[in-house]
């Protein structure tokens, strides 16, 4: 909850259960920090919104309350919460600012565009799966989420708050697909990949074209028409990832030619290549 007693708004309520399933018994630490972490990115959990007291949230991730304390720790750090103590206190979301435009274009030149290909394959088929099975599933009050995120996404001005909707968009679907698997799928997709798309969203055409792909994805599951939802999500996918793959061949985003860097040492040594080499 917000800290005036509102419920976060802006994710289904399926989509946000899954948040706060049991997470997986190796490394509970780094997995609810990645968990929520995750969730923040993608404005799943609302800036401001007071996360469940440490008790319950502890027995809602099925780790004990040290776990649970130890990764409230690493996301203070981290910058994604913040702890009240006292009265009215407890952890609240807050949602970090977009990453710097240099600072992605440099992240985009790790991958190579066999890596960006087969990422964008693997995250077409899974929206793709999604769009598919929430058509056969959905109810259509289960869709109102989707459309309010369009309508939100239409009306953003930031990129990184674009790229956040367009990602929250992809979850929701997954959520309506009643598939939790597809949903935590799509939320690890837009925690690689997502953060990117802030590269391309500030084309206001762009943006056009993709909020009217998602308006027809929600067209086509609310008709049962799976195979057109299918299609429409993959399509919105695949010209996404087609867009960073053509930045990511420009000149302007090719890595500079390593040079000599002094490690804390005070060792001269040849910068390492970036991971996934030349295209």
């Amino acid at each position: 909850m917000r800290p005036d007693g509102r419920q976060g708004a802006g994710a289904p309520r399926s989509a946000r259960r899954i948040v706060f399933t049991p997470v997986d018994t190796r490394a509970r630490v780094d997995t609810v920090v990645r968990r929520i972490g995750d969730a923040i990115e993608l404005g799943l959990l609302a800036d401001g919104e007071q996360l469940p007291g440490e008790t319950e949230l502890a027995a809602q991730l099925g780790v004990s309350t040290v776990t649970l304390r130890e990764a409230l720790m690493a996301l203070r750090q981290q910058g994604l919460v913040t702890t009240r103590r006292g009265r009215g206190g407890g952890s609240f979301v807050t949602l970090p600012e977009g990453p710097p435009e240099g600072r992605l274009r440099a992240r985009l030149t790790d991958w190579s565009t066999e890596e960006l290909r087969d990422l964008g394959d693997h995250w077409a088929a899974v929206s793709g799966a999604a769009a598919l099975l929430a058509a056969r599933r959905t109810q259509p009050g289960d869709l109102r989420p989707l459309t309010r995120t369009v309508d939100e996404l239409t009306a953003a001005e930031d990129p990184a708050a674009r790229s956040r909707l367009y990602g929250r968009f992809h979850v929701e679907l997954a959520a309506a697909a009643q598939s939790a698997r597809l949903t935590r799928e799509e939320i690890a997709l837009q925690t690689e990949l997502g953060a990117l798309l802030v590269l391309v969203l500030d084309d206001t055409a762009y943006l056009a074209c993709v909020a009217d792909r998602h308006r027809s994805v929600i067209s086509a599951v609310q008709d049962e028409a799976d195979e057109r939802a299918r299609m429409l999500a993959e399509q919105c996918v695949r010209e996404s990832v087609g867009r960073l793959i053509t930045l990511r061949l420009a000149p302007s985003t090719r890595p500079p030619e390593p040079r000599p860097e002094e490690d804390p040492d005070g060792q001269e040594h040849r910068a390492h290549p970036p991971r996934g080499g030349r295209p």
